[in-house]
């Protein structure tokens, strides 16, 4: 999941959870499902970063070595 689409879940969860109040007559909770978005939203966010500070070059010269005469 990239970061993108993490921000989309998190934003359209947002608005579901919070912006919107109606009840769906099968019984579905709107501020749940919402949530729901959100929270996954937030994991693929965190995974997404993660993964991309793995990839970061971070720490300069490490694996090389320097020979000082």
């Amino acid at each position: 999941m990239a970061t993108g689409t993490s921000l989309i879940l998190i934003a359209i969860g947002a608005i579901l959870a919070f912006a919107l109040n109606f009840t769906v007559t099968s019984g579905v909770d709107i501020q749940a499902v919402g949530v729901i978005l959100m929270v996954v939203g937030v994991i693929g966010l965190i995974f997404s970063l993660l993964f991309m500070a793995s990839f970061a070059p971070f720490g300069g010269d490490r694996g090389h070595t320097h020979d000082h005469f």
